[in-house]
């Protein structure tokens, strides 16, 4: 079984960065992809970015694009996401997911979720 363990979530003035982090343990080669989900109050949880297990091939939603950047390192089975000129938008819980597919997005794992504010 695969479990996903997120850190590096925080509280962060709007304009400043974070770095999330998500190890993953277990039997990881059936997914196609490993990324981040997140979920404001109120709101329902929105795939944030992936990144292939095979080629580095990325997606990123919108309102990220050109703010985050999602890679990857085989040698410890860890994603990371930076997240750089954050706003209080992308104030959420972030989950870690590994993926069969992101098109269509079929999870097939989620981690704890890591809590990140942007405020001032």
């Amino acid at each position: 079984q695969v479990q996903l363990v997120e850190s590096g979530g925080g509280l962060v003035q709007p304009g400043g960065s974070l770095r999330l982090s998500c190890a993953a343990s277990g039997f990881t080669l059936d997914y196609y992809a490993i990324g981040w989900f997140r979920q404001a109050p109120g709101k329902e949880r929105e795939g944030v970015s992936f990144i292939s297990m095979s080629d580095s091939s990325a997606y990123y939603v919108d309102s990220v694009k050109g703010r985050f950047t999602i890679s990857r390192d085989n040698s410890n089975n860890t994603v990371y996401l930076q997240m750089n000129r954050l706003k209080p938008e992308d104030t959420a819980v972030y989950y870690c997911v590994g993926l069969k597919s992101w098109d269509p997005i079929i999870i097939d794992s989620w981690g704890q979720g890591t809590q990140v504010t942007v405020s001032s």
